[in-house]
């Protein structure tokens, strides 16, 4: 048997599985969103938060209106159509789903310049709270805390707008390119700050307040999720109140679990409680062994 008859084999044995009828079977692309659309379409709503920092280089800034106005439509075509693809796999018929996909479109738009004023407090919160910034560009060229959190403040207005599955796709995006996981359906305050970020989880019911300041490898989660779907829409992840700082590697878990205003969580401590406001909680100081060789 030759090597086209044995690939032909293979192809009819993969398609053969194809009939099965699961999930992973599904032979409609064209009804699903495209993920590479959506990445583009984070980066053209990047230039629209930050217009004088991520643009066209064919763009000037007398030709400002125009130029805006040529990438809000590019936005709004794309992002409507792929919101009207979820919603059609939903069960909605064609023309509601691109109804309902453009008013929702509209929506979020309306909301952009609320974004970008609360982006702004979160470009500020990292300005002033990393002594390693030497200014605003810096921060917004190479910050990977403020991309993730750029991305969070959209999918999170899409999620709050009952979007499917997009959102999640964005910040999904985000983490893979920041290691940085916020869920969309997390409530972030204003003047947010992450620092460094690498290994950061925010779970999808944690609320947190404004002038939260986090560094790597922090945890805010849920105590279990051996429940799976049944915990659906109950609260699994902690508050953190305002004027909160929690140092690399902590872990603070359970939807009753509440860190109370000003309070100081150190690195590496494990919480499953409540901890009162302006306190500090720390590992007691592990002793270092030294050893002559």
């Amino acid at each position: 048997m030759s090597i086209e008859q044995k690939i032909e084999q293979v192809v009819d044995s993969i398609l053969e599985d194809y009939r099965q009828g699961r999930d992973i079977d599904r032979l409609e692309p064209l009804r699903r969103p495209d993920r590479d659309v959506i990445i583009d379409i984070i980066e053209k709503l990047r230039r629209i938060i930050f217009p004088g920092y991520f643009r066209d280089k064919s763009y000037k800034y007398f030709n400002a209106k125009p130029n805006l106005s040529v990438l809000i439509e590019d936005v709004m075509y794309h992002l409507t159509k792929q919101m009207a693809l979820i919603y059609q796999s939903k069960g909605q018929t064609k023309e509601e789903a691109a109804d309902q996909a453009q008013q929702v479109c509209l929506n979020f738009f309306q909301q952009i310049p609320q974004i970008r004023e609360t982006v702004q407090t979160d470009l500020q919160a990292a300005y002033d709270g990393d002594p390693a910034a030497t200014d605003m560009a810096e921060i917004i060229f190479s910050y990977p805390g403020l991309y993730a959190i750029m991305v969070y403040r959209l999918a999170h207005t899409l999620h709050a707008l009952q979007v499917p599955m997009l959102p999640r796709i964005m910040t999904e995006y985000a983490h893979n390119v920041t290691g940085i996981d916020i869920h969309p359906g997390a409530t972030i305050g204003k003047y947010f700050f992450i620092d460094h970020g690498t290994g950061i989880v925010i779970g999808e019911t944690t609320v947190i307040g404004e002038n939260v300041k986090l560094y790597q490898g922090v945890t805010l989660g849920a105590l279990s999720t051996r429940g799976g779907q049944s915990l659906r829409g109950q609260r699994r992840h902690p508050t953190i109140e305002d004027d909160v700082t929690i140092y690399a590697g902590a872990s603070i878990l359970g939807g009753d679990t509440v860190i109370g205003k000003g309070a100081v969580i150190g690195s590496n401590v494990f919480i499953t409680e409540s901890v009162a406001p302006g306190t500090s909680v720390r590992n007691k100081k592990q002793e270092l062994q030294f050893k002559s060789r």
